[in-house]
């Protein structure tokens, strides 16, 4: 049954009181323990959408048939507290006349009315809070999940205080557990000793000028993970245009950048691939056509040469171009080959193992120069490599070494390797008659060029070497002095 104006209530006021429920969107009920009897006020039938009586006002109908089934347990705990709690309040589920199930807020009491145990209760319409209440949620679930698949984490560093605040993202990208607190110093020193200074710089100039940034830094995780992060900070400022507080995005960037690096190194090789082409090609036009040229000049002398001694003097002469043409396609094939090895396996190679190989090979001339030769591979023993390359680059460096010794010491020459920034060194150094840079210096690692008086200086080592260095993404220096010697530095990947 309903509360109506002719009910009889427990005291005077109750009626009134009934009344105002009934114009504030509340509704009200009253469910007696012992006689079963349900009263329910007309703002309860109002909220639901129904009139007095339209429906049965009863326990057994508003429980079967009103409540949500999925709401009904946690209704039942709220009614069947002790009487001495205080009263609980839930969110449940009941049918309305026409919009469906809607969200209502149920308050309910046990109490003892003459010794008549009762239960007491409101509902009120709270449908368009809870609506708004999960779309938030939704939202907020929907912004973790996409950082999360974005990997996205936040600073906000507040400027008066200068302490450090980190989203649950932030920590995952520090892979750190969120209850350990980070100074500003300690968080900045997760970044790689190169990039430390730019976000330091950063931070400050954003803190105290304002000034935004957007940056990309190397960053290694708490479990030592080395990752490339996007760092991108904002200033919140106060109404005298001061930085009160720092808010800082970061992203890991970590496979995008990779992918970058990779293109532009791809990019880079293509580069110095077509340079050395368009390189080859000058050699090949310039000396074929130097070679083929003094060819037919002495073929058409020999064609007009009746004299037997003068033709078998040109014949010498058509001889000797003739071999210095098989040379410089020799060398001019060596040159192609390394483009043709570049697609070939890298294997972890010994450093030790190869260099005592081209020693092996070189034996005989290192005894007949009485060289002093002095090695230490200890700070990077291996590297990978395709094996000819390494080889090949020992076996010119030590030849040329050899071969351009002072006349006026006994040879010694020094190799030794390090590992610096990721990338493998391999220095290679000699007292011997040195180079004047100064007068010859762009010219040491071109094809065919020569800078002593040696009669078997071909001019062709250092340029293979310098090819077969650059064609696996490499690069060689020299320094030199004229009567002290030359030091090579090879950086091989």
């Amino acid at each position: 049954m309903s509360f109506t104006e002719g009910d009889k209530f427990s005291y005077d006021g109750e009626f009134h009181i009934t009344q105002i429920f009934n114009t504030i969107n509340t509704g009200i009920w009253e469910y007696n323990i012992s006689t079963k009897e349900a009263k329910w006020s007309s703002g309860f039938y109002n909220l639901l959408g129904y009139e007095a009586g339209e429906i049965p006002g009863t326990y057994d109908f508003f429980f079967e048939n009103l409540l949500y089934h999925e709401d009904k347990p946690v209704f039942l705990r709220s009614i069947n507290k002790h009487f001495k709690d205080a009263p609980e309040t839930v969110r449940v589920r009941l049918l309305t006349k026409k919009a469906g199930y809607r969200w209502f807020e149920s308050t309910a009491k046990k109490w003892d009315d003459r010794s008549e145990p009762k239960i007491t209760g409101s509902i009120v319409d709270i449908h368009d809070h809870k609506l708004l209440e999960l779309q938030t949620s939704r939202n907020d679930f929907l912004f973790k999940e996409t950082n999360k698949i974005a990997k996205v984490g936040g600073w906000e560093i507040d400027v008066k205080s200068m302490t450090l605040a980190l989203t649950r993202e932030a920590y995952d990208i520090y892979e750190l557990q969120d209850k350990v607190k980070l100074s500003i110093e300690e968080a900045m020193s997760f970044f790689e000793p190169e990039y430390r200074s730019v976000i330091t710089d950063a931070v400050d100039h954003i803190t105290k000028y304002s000034q935004p940034f957007d940056l990309e830094l190397l960053f290694r995780t708490a479990k030592n993970n080395l990752i490339w992060l996007r760092a991108k900070g904002v200033a919140v400022i106060d109404e005298y245009g001061q930085c009160v507080t720092a808010r800082c995005i970061f992203q890991n960037i970590d496979y995008i950048k990779k992918k970058e690096l990779e293109v532009q190194n791809v990019v880079n090789l293509l580069s110095d691939q077509n340079k050395r082409l368009q390189n080859f090609a000058y050699i090949v036009s310039h000396n074929l056509r130097s070679h083929t040229g003094n060819l037919q000049f002495m073929v058409n002398l020999f064609d007009q040469t009746e004299v037997n001694d003068d033709r078998l003097e040109i014949f010498s002469h058509i001889k000797s171009i003739s071999d210095s043409l098989k040379t410089t396609i020799e060398h001019l094939s060596e040159i192609v080959k390394i483009q043709a090895e570049i697609g070939k396996e890298r294997k972890k190679l010994d450093f030790e193992a190869s260099f005592k190989n081209i020693l092996s090979v070189l034996e005989n001339n290192i005894e007949e120069t009485g060289a002093e030769i002095e090695y230490d591979f200890s700070k990077c023993p291996d590297v990978n490599y395709i094996p000819a390359y390494l080889e090949s680059i020992f076996q010119n460096l030590l030849t040329n070494s050899l071969k351009y010794r002072h006349a006026e010491r006994k040879p010694v020459i020094k190799c030794h390797t390090s590992r610096e920034g990721g990338h493998v060194y391999l220095y290679f150094e000699d007292n011997g008659m040195g180079i004047d840079m100064q007068r010859y210096g762009d010219m040491v690692f071109g094809m065919y060029k020569t800078f002593h008086q040696n009669s078997d200086a071909k001019g062709i080592g250092l340029f293979i070497t310098r090819n077969q260095i650059e064609a696996l993404g490499g690069t060689i220096e020299i320094e030199s002095t004229v009567n002290v010697g030359t030091k090579f530095t090879i950086r091989l990947v």
